[in-house]
């Protein structure tokens, strides 16, 4: 099974000279991002759901064997906080169907407030299509309970395993496929610092172990600042080759 590494999002000023030339055009940095990444996750999509149109153009623009992962609406997540999600799943499916084969994860965020509900969380997975791989992170504590991942198990939804500030890291394998966000390594404050080579050492063997049991592994670093997820995404990649 395959690994994926990447990072969130891939347009950022403050990557002139790590990931792109300096003075490189924000329309041109995708274009330098595919160069050395396989897959992407689209955070944009989070406070603006794309129009279909704008999924096929993204389509048309990626390599052949390139996945891009995307990012649930906020408007779904934490203002509908999932209730009646049957018109925002069809305004999901017609972008993320545009994707095509370029499409990755649709990765489903909860709020940090939403406490556990476990028939509104079902009600919304099972009318998603099957074609649609999903990933949920949950926030809040009272989600992490063995009944809610033996919910995500049965509908092969992978829960999300995080890295972050004050964020609970349980390394819990619930579909075919893992889904790992690295929020930064700094104890106080999420997408900050760059991961000590120690660190990403213990996640390779996590990743290794995770493929061991034929799981496509994905992984996002979100420590944006200072160019340090592009620098910390490499360093996994090579300790995993």
């Amino acid at each position: 099974m395959s690994v994926r590494i990447g990072t969130s999002g891939w347009s950022y000023a403050h990557w002139d000279g790590v990931l792109y030339p300096p003075g490189t055009p924000a329309r041109d940095r995708l274009a330098h991002y595919v160069r050395r990444f396989d897959t992407v996750e689209l955070n944009a999509s989070f406070y603006r759901w794309p129009a279909p149109a704008t999924f096929a153009g993204w389509r048309r623009r990626l390599p052949d064997g390139f996945e891009l992962t995307v990012k649930a609406p906020r408007g779904l997540t934490h203002a509908k906080k999932l209730y009646a999600p049957e018109e925002w799943i069809q305004r999901i499916t017609a972008g993320l169907h545009e994707l095509a084969d370029r499409r990755g994860v649709l990765l489903v965020q909860l709020g940090p407030n939403q406490r556990r509900d476990d028939d509104r969380l079902a009600y919304f997975l099972d009318r998603l299509p099957g074609w649609v791989h999903t990933t949920v992170e949950f926030r809040h504590p009272s989600w992490h309970h063995d009944a809610v991942f033996d919910l995500l198990d049965r509908r092969q939804v992978a829960y999300c395993v995080m890295s972050g500030a004050r964020l609970p890291c349980v390394l819990r394998a619930t579909a075919p496929f893992v889904y790992l966000r690295m929020h930064g390594p700094d104890a106080d404050h999420l997408y900050a610092g760059s991961y000590p080579d120690d660190n990403l050492a213990w996640w390779a063997d996590r990743i290794r172990e995770w493929t061991g049991q034929r799981r496509q592994v994905y992984v996002y670093f979100n420590n944006d600042g200072e160019g340090n997820a592009v620098r910390d995404a490499e360093t996994l990649r090579r300790l995993l080759a």
